[in-house]
This record gives C-alpha cells, sequence and structure tokens, in this order.
C-alpha cells in the first residue's frame, strides 16, 4: 500500500518537474527525456528500468558497460543537477506501479553486473530475494558505487537490510533519503 501511494504522489510530483526539467534538458543534450536500461529485478527477473537520461546519447558507444564516476564526462550539466538531487530516479515510481520495484530496497543492478559480482562473491544472489527499491540502506550510508570492489561494500548493507527489515528500518531510510535529496549529496 506504502509503495502505491508514494508511486502516485511520485508521478504527480514528476509530471511538474518535467514541465521545467525536460526543455532544459533538450537545451543542454539532444535526444529523448527518458532513459530505459534493463536491470535484475526480484528473483532475477529482468525489467526495464525507467530514469530521467543524466548522461550523453553516445555515453556507452561502444556497447560495453561502463561504471559512472563521481566527475563522469559523460554527465551533461542538467544531468548534473538530476543526479546530485536523485530526481533523475524518479520515474522509477513507474515501475514501483508495475509491482518491478518497492519503494525501498537493493537497488537493481545492470544484469552484467550483476553476474561479476556473483562470481566473486556468493552472498550477491540474495538480493534478488526481495525486490529492488527506488532507495535503500546501501544508498543512505554509502552512495554510488563506481567500481566492482565498492558494490561489494554496498552488499554489506543490503544484507543488513535483507536481514533486519522493519517498518522502523524503512522509515529511517525515507528521511535519510529526503536528507540525501535536499542536500544534494548524490554523484
Amino acid at each position: 500500500g506504502i509503495d502505491i501511494l508514494f508511486s502516485l504522489g511520485g508521478i504527480i510530483i514528476l509530471l511538474v518537474l518535467l514541465l521545467i526539467v525536460a526543455p532544459l534538458m533538450m537545451l543542454d543534450s539532444p535526444g529523448p527525456v527518458f532513459y530505459y536500461q534493463e536491470r535484475m529485478g526480484y528473483k532475477g527477473k529482468s525489467f526495464r528500468i525507467i530514469k530521467l537520461r543524466s548522461m550523453r546519447l553516445d555515453a556507452e558507444m561502444s556497447g560495453k558497460a561502463i561504471w559512472a564516476t563521481k566527475r563522469d564526462s559523460r554527465v551533461t550539466r542538467i544531468g548534473r543537477f538530476l543526479r546530485a538531487t536523485h530526481l533523475d530516479e524518479l520515474p522509477q515510481v513507474i515501475n514501483i506501479l508495475r509491482s518491478e520495484m518497492s519503494l525501498i530496497g537493493p537497488r537493481p543492478e545492470r544484469e552484467v553486473y550483476a553476474r561479476e559480482l556473483g562470481q566473486t562473491h556468493p552472498m550477491y544472489h540474495m538480493r534478488l530475494l526481495v525486490k529492488p527499491g527506488l532507495t535503500g540502506l546501501a544508498q543512505v550510508n554509502y552512495g554510488y558505487g563506481e567500481t566492482s570492489k565498492s558494490e561489494l561494500e554496498k552488499l554489506q548493507y543490503d544484507l543488513l537490510y535483507i536481514q533486519q527489515r522493519s517498518i522502523k528500518m524503512d522509515v529511517l531510510i525515507l528521511l535519510k533519503t529526503v536528507g540525501e535529496v535536499v542536500g544534494g549529496h548524490g554523484i
């Protein structure tokens, strides 16, 4: 119920945001406003995550997945703002309405990275036992992962969340998420 209520409210915020941000995005960098990417979800099922596009269209021209970094040159000017405020993630409220994601849980990962990380750490597959989240314990305590090593460090937070999740923990994660968004602590 909380997922549905949040995502309905999120869609209203998204529509208002798009009125302001979409024209700026198109002026800053030609291309679509939305970005779709395959991610691994609950029980390993693949789904298309929806984000506001924050990078140039040629961000992965080689066809090979590339980790995003703090000062990534592929990020557009508007994209920097969207990432700093995490507003690029807001369209995922649609993924929540589709039941592909939840409000809180481990962030969904690209399949290529999930397979690589699963080979490195045998517990990585445990993340797939719950729905992926728009925000999570790893995001509010660690932030963006730039390498497979940092993703394995974030895994510790994901496993802790899965083991100890509760309404109280979810409320604390939501409050910390609001602080992250308002403080602009994104990449």
